[in-house]
């Protein structure tokens, strides 16, 4: 599996954050992580496109209209958690996708930045 940086995510994630949309929890990732129904409840509302705007990666290989196409999550579909980008920042460096990794410490930093205002 490849996975290439989702700008769409980026340029989306960073609106979220300049308009406040975000939670910055020092939780654990997988309390926050939307599970299989959640994901299942906001796709039966919202275009596969909107749902891959809350992913940092994508796989190419994949239909773009299968949940399969998006990878590391970092929000709730509501707002950005900071401890989701920490958990993709974390497993894109563990698995070597640096322009992800790259990516989300900068929404971390942009983020750290809305927080201090």
């Amino acid at each position: 599996m490849s996975l290439t940086l989702n700008p769409t995510a980026v340029t989306f994630a960073k609106h979220l954050i300049e308009e406040g949309k975000f939670k910055n929890d020092q939780g654990h990732w997988g309390q926050h992580n939307p599970h299989t129904s959640a994901q299942n409840t906001y796709l039966s509302k919202h275009e596969m496109e909107e749902y891959g705007q809350w992913h940092l990666g994508l796989d190419m290989s994949k239909a773009e209209d299968t949940k399969g196409r998006y990878h590391f999550p970092y929000g709730d579909f509501k707002t950005v958690h900071r401890d989701g980008l920490i958990a993709a920042k974390e497993r894109a460096a563990q698995q070597g996708y640096t322009d992800i990794e790259e990516a989300a410490d900068k929404l971390l930093q942009l983020l750290e930045e809305q927080t201090d205002k």
